[in-house]
């Protein structure tokens, strides 16, 4: 009989650690429900500026729930995270850090906003911008081979900081096991994000996170896959899209140039200063391979959901 089990919220880690005591053991099938802290740790609130930046302690960034040992997982075994539910906090955060993200020197200064989430349905960017709440975790993965101290933000084969927005209630995760019980942990909880996040934020907030468990014995995957419950962008399909390009010989150029291109266009287009330009992209424009065959020159498309625009 499977069984559903409390995370403890005031259980976290900052880093990937080798061989890390689990604080909870599950059986598979199992669901454990958690609460995710939002990735800077309650060092910004509802009243925060742009000037809290410069105090964010970065070794407090990214506490992850966790680790969760899923008995009998052995490396070589396969992991399924199964999405059940995800419910955001009441608020959230963007920023723009200097250093950080697509566009650095275009945008060299800090800049943070905070957006009230408790409509439950909308982010209010401004009074005609509604981007629809499409909860999902920035971060989800199993203990990674040989960790020790690692930081969390890059991803790895291990699944990790992936970012991958499509993770959302009713989609399965699956994890390649490589340490044994697996050794589970999550957060970095987005209210919304476009593929790319762009800016290197999302809508960053806390959230609610209910999660079941399967093992696989003996299947085993080179690195993190997963089954959509649906379409991709149910909330936004309805009105289309405007895409920006970029082409050349570098993918990270060429999705450079379709940012800084749509920056223009929403800025441009809609009357918006351009740092919030570049946080809407972050927020919502999700950057695609439209070609990579010919000669070398590539093509990325950045896509902007027209269903965000309201009159």
């Amino acid at each position: 009989m499977s069984k559903t089990h409390t995370f403890p919220e005031d259980r976290v880690h900052y880093t990937w650690e080798k061989d890390p005591q689990p604080v909870l053991t599950i059986d598979s099938g199992d669901q454990v429900d958690f609460f995710t802290r939002e990735v800077a740790d309650d060092q910004f609130d509802e009243n925060s500026t742009t000037k809290d930046i410069e105090t964010l302690d970065w070794a407090r960034v990214y506490p992850l729930a966790g680790p969760v040992e899923i008995r009998g997982a052995q490396p070589g075994d396969t992991l399924e995270v199964e999405m059940v539910d995800l419910v955001t906090g009441s608020w959230g955060w963007m920023s723009i850090l200097p250093g950080l993200g697509l566009l650095p020197d275009e945008f060299p200064d800090a800049y943070l906003r905070i957006f009230d989430l408790s409509d439950g349905e909308f982010i209010h960017f401004t009074d005609t911008i509604k981007v629809p709440i499409t909860p999902f975790l920035g971060t989800m993965g199993v203990g990674p081979e040989k960790a020790e101290g690692q930081v969390i933000m890059p991803p790895g084969t291990f699944g990790g900081n992936m970012d991958t927005r499509h993770l959302t209630v009713g989609t399965k995760l699956y994890l390649p096991v490589q340490v044994a019980g697996a050794m589970f942990s999550c957060g970095d909880a987005h209210a919304a994000q476009g593929d790319g996040e762009v800016c290197v934020s999302a809508v960053e907030c806390s959230a609610h996170a209910s999660l079941k468990f399967r093992l696989i014995k003996g299947k085993t995957i080179p690195a993190p896959q997963f089954q959509t419950a649906g379409a991709l962008t149910p909330k936004v399909d309805h009105k289309g899209f405007y895409g920006t390009t970029g082409v050349g010989p570098d993918l990270m150029e060429a999705s450079r140039d379709a940012i800084r291109a749509m920056v223009e266009h929403i800025s441009s287009t809609y009357a918006l200063d351009p740092k919030d330009a570049y946080l809407l992209s972050s927020a919502c424009v999700d950057l695609k391979i439209s070609e990579i065959v010919d000669a070398g020159q590539y093509i990325v498309s950045a896509l902007l959901p027209l269903a965000v625009f309201h009159e």
